[in-house]
């Protein structure tokens, strides 16, 4: 059996060796002038969690679990805060119970247990939230983590509409594989693809494939059916209406406050066929920024639009740290993309771009691959296809440097374009100047992950060496100069990372007031003993 790894980005078998975290001690050492002992990653065996408070009844014994590896896992997302509390095998508050259910009638059956007994009723879909999204709260006698992995199925699929009937357990390859015969695709894939759920997508809002035009998970869904204390929710399926406010809506975003999400009509796809792509170089990142402003309002929707400043090209693109970079591509099942590839490049090279060498990539799905208007099968080469190999890799190669006193977190916002070179200087200027008093130096980047047609969504990025065993305050004392700055600038403190327990302040500051009592009041309706996902967007 395949086992998640408590700690780290992955599974058991995704963990690094001895000899990539004596690498990964090596690199940081010279990058930081600094001294770096490697050290030995903890193991299962270093698990000894609280004994478990409750005993599920014996109807739902058999699809129960209170072992300690179990319990572990189903306590920490994998953010910077999280990684490092497991690697110390620092569980003080883990769920007492793991439930899986294998149908929407033990998912009632769980919840009536939960709600009846006051246990905190935590779901759980991938385990990759980077907010604290199902990290057990404090203050309940037991806590039972609602893990959705048995409900994996796409259970119709309407060829017609181009819909299909998809279970929320379902994880994103499974999702994909399940489609993939009958010539369908979501085509949704956020960086935690692998590991993270429909319901979770849903229920977080989650940014996926797309740079521009249907980017969250809002623009998919056609129907949600989620279980609550006090009943089953579920919309009508319909491609729109105008009839009051969304129920869909509101159970978007909701981050398992008001019901578990146990399936959703999803608008699907024709697999791309076409693509086309390229690399676009800028002599800085505001320039590169204009070029996508300009792109993105033409509405030639490229699938991807991202905009990397000259720190990340260097890192992610393998670039000499001088250039910023704009990664373009285009898809569609049933178009040839070339001509919208190279309306994007006239336009980024009116906006002081130059041609990654000096190639647009074009294929018509065949073997064969038109670069630059004459023949060449070549495959992804050169700066895009680093990045998406860095991009893909990432979480991964965090995994290398646990332990070791490196802090560094990425932060996704989004802001108009009139106000976003104010807010990338106060930003940048907060984090460096947080690196620069708690790790005395360090370096902050960005990235476009989405574009629209009035703003971008930026991914902020900072690294410095902290110290051994104060990481976390280290840490947080970085994350809150940067919020507040991403606060008075005027942006959203999430843009598709969601808000759960990590965001929570700075939610606080961007709700309206008066939408907190109405949420209260729906969830007084649908969870009336207050016991799912409690603390999260309001007050339990």
């Amino acid at each position: 059996m395949v086992k998640r790894s408590f700690w780290a980005w992955g599974h058991e078998s995704d963990e690094p060796t001895a000899e990539q975290m004596k690498s990964a001690a090596e690199e940081l050492s010279k990058r930081y002038k600094v001294d770096l002992t490697p050290v030995t990653p903890p193991t299962p065996s270093s698990l000894s969690l609280r004994k478990p408070r409750v005993t599920p009844p014996s109807s739902l014994a058999d699809i129960c679990v209170s072992d300690d590896h179990d319990r572990a896992v189903h306590t920490y997302g994998r953010n910077f805060r999280d990684r490092i509390r497991a690697f110390r095998s620092d569980f003080p508050n883990p769920p007492d119970v793991v439930a899986r259910p294998r149908n929407e009638q033990e998912v009632e059956a769980v919840l009536e247990w939960c709600s009846s007994s006051g246990y905190a009723a935590i779901p759980f879909g991938g385990g990759s939230s980077t907010v604290a999204g199902f990290e057990p709260p404090d203050g309940y006698d037991g806590i039972v983590t609602i893990d959705m992995e048995g409900l994996n199925q796409v259970l119709e699929i309407d060829d017609v509409s181009r819909s299909a009937r998809i279970q929320g357990g379902i994880y994103g390859p499974a999702l994909e594989d399940q489609l993939r015969p009958h010539g369908f695709t979501l085509r949704h894939y956020p960086q935690s693809f692998e590991f993270s759920t429909l319901g979770g997508w849903i229920a977080t809002r989650s940014g996926g494939h797309y740079a521009t035009n249907q980017t969250h998970i809002d623009d998919l869904v056609e129907s949600v059916r989620m279980v609550t204390p006090s009943g089953l929710w579920e919309s009508r399926r319909l491609p729109g209406s105008g009839a009051g406010p969304s129920p869909d809506r509101l159970a978007i975003g909701s981050e398992g406050i008001l019901g578990i999400i146990t399936e959703a009509w999803m608008r699907i796809q024709a697999r791309p066929v076409f693509r086309a792509s390229a690399g676009v170089t800028f002599p800085t990142f505001a320039a590169g920024a204009e070029a996508a402003r300009r792109i993105v309002q033409t509405k030639l929707w490229p699938a991807n639009c991202r905009l990397l400043d000259p720190v990340e090209a260097a890192a992610a693109a393998g670039m000499d740290g001088t250039k910023a970079l704009l990664v373009l591509g285009f898809e569609s099942a049933e178009v040839p993309q070339g001509e919208f590839i190279r309306h994007a490049v006239n336009i980024a090279r009116e906006a002081d771009g130059a041609i990654d060498d000096a190639v647009v990539r074009i294929s018509d799905g065949s073997s064969r691959e038109v670069s630059g208007g004459s023949d060449r099968g070549t495959g992804r080469q050169g700066s895009v296809g680093a990045w998406r190999n860095s991009f893909l890799n990432a979480p991964y190669m965090k995994n290398h440097q646990a332990g070791l006193g490196l802090v560094t977190e990425t932060m996704e916002t989004a802001i108009t374009w009139d106000r976003w070179p104010a807010m990338d200087q106060m930003v940048r200027s907060a984090l460096q100047d947080a690196l620069d008093r708690v790790c005395g130096g360090g370096s902050v980047s960005c990235r476009f992950t989405h574009v629209y047609t009035d703003g971008p969504a930026p991914y902020f990025t900072f690294e410095g060496m902290g110290r051994l065993g104060a990481e976390l305050e280290m840490y947080a004392e970085i994350k809150q100069a940067a919020s507040d700055a991403i606060m008075a600038a005027g942006g959203t403190i999430t843009h598709h990372h969601a808000v759960g327990r990590l965001h929570r302040p700075w939610y606080d500051q961007q709700r309206p007031e008066l939408f907190a009592q109405a949420l209260k009041a729906v969830k007084r309706t649908l969870d009336p003993n207050g016991v799912l996902n409690p603390g999260l967007l309001i007050d339990a």
